[in-house]
């Protein structure tokens, strides 16, 4: 194999299975609601909320908390930092498929 592995453009906090489903999703939607979510990635409350937190807190997506009559509403959109960390870990995953070989020719 000629030239360096390199994984280390793969975002940890995207990399998650969930929190990819979440970014990857978001990426096309602009916004979603909790509950759409969750029923869409097929995951708990506690675990969604768990993810989401984890990408607040890299500043990628931003949550929106209010009422519809007595009914809380969460709704989530990708924040513009977050759009960019999910267009750089998209091009890194490619420069990984190119490294492995997998660019489709095979």
């Amino acid at each position: 194999m000629s030239g360096k592995f390199d994984i280390s453009g793969l975002d940890d906090v995207i990399h998650g299975r969930v929190r990819l489903g979440i970014v990857a999703y978001l990426a096309s939607a602009e916004v979603a609601e909790f509950t759409e979510l969750k029923a869409l990635l097929e995951v708990t409350q506690g675990n969604l909320s768990v993810h989401l937190r984890k990408l607040e807190d890299a500043g990628y997506v931003a949550i929106d908390k209010s009422f519809v009559g007595r009914k809380p509403l969460t709704r989530v959109r990708l924040t513009d930092e977050g759009r960019a960390a999910f267009g750089a870990y998209l091009k890194a995953m490619g420069q990984l498929v190119e490294q492995a070989g997998g660019g489709g020719d095979g």
